[in-house]
């Protein structure tokens, strides 16, 4: 059994002459320690396969699983929980330091100051990001603010992480960096699905397009290529 599972799934917007169909009958499984992307061009629909993945919508067809479970049953129990979905933005209403950013959630779900404050320091060492804890996130850059929204995001301890676009707006020389730490995470079992509008967003990944709501490239894990991760030049 997979971690994460797709089973023909579908998702439209809209009605009548306004329908948008965003995911056609799509199918896909993710195992743990596996770093999958999903390479797709503006409104093929990668973003609205996220939002499932993560449990924020629900399919119009099919279902999505979670280590069997069905998220459309069990979603409470799944996002923030087993289910890091990471965050870009950062509201001023939880904290003016990211720090305390990375706090504020484990607190509201009961976690002692102590711990939650040892799991914060350890997610931003994990992600190259332990110098960012005394800056406030309009003094990030891109990378930083990557870095730290995966970090956000592992202070929960998650099994699946999901991310958008994790390359996005970053300097060409830190993108590299980006998709290597996404890999070394799926290496220490943990699994991870990305989207990307961006072909050299692919590299590390068992990568799949989507276009016009449709996925194209083995759904399983199963003699799936992995697109090697680049070496940088000396």
């Amino acid at each position: 059994m997979s971690l994460l599972e797709l089973e023909n799934v579908s998702k439209r917007y809209g009605r009548g002459l306004k329908e948008r169909v965003a995911l056609r009958d799509v199918s896909l499984e993710i195992e743990a320690g596996e770093l999958v992307t999903i390479w797709g061009r503006r409104r093929s629909g990668r973003s609205t396969l996220l939002r499932l993945a993560a449990g924020v919508e629900d399919p119009d067809h099919g279902v999505v699983r979670l280590d069997g479970r069905n998220l459309a049953e069990r979603r409470c129990e799944m996002l923030g929980g087993d289910i890091g979905l990471c965050r870009k933005t950062f509201s001023a209403n939880e904290g003016q330091y990211v720090l305390e950013h990375l706090l504020v959630g484990q607190l509201a779900r009961g976690i002692s100051p102590s711990q939650a404050n040892d799991r914060a320091w350890e997610a931003l060492e994990r992600t190259g990001a332990g110098n960012t804890a005394r800056l406030t996130p309009t003094e990030l850059d891109a990378g930083e603010l990557v870095r730290v929204a995966i970090a956000r995001a592992l202070t929960l301890q998650p099994r699946l992480l999901l991310i958008d676009e994790p390359t996005i707006g970053v300097d060409v020389l830190a993108r590299d960096d980006i998709l290597q730490l996404l890999a070394s995470l799926a290496a220490d079992g943990l699994a991870a699905l990305s989207t990307t509008g961006e072909a050299t967003a692919l590299t590390g990944a068992r990568a799949l397009q989507l276009s016009d709501g449709e996925l194209h490239g083995r759904s399983t894990r199963d003699l799936a290529p992995v697109v090697p991760l680049r070496r940088m030049s000396a």
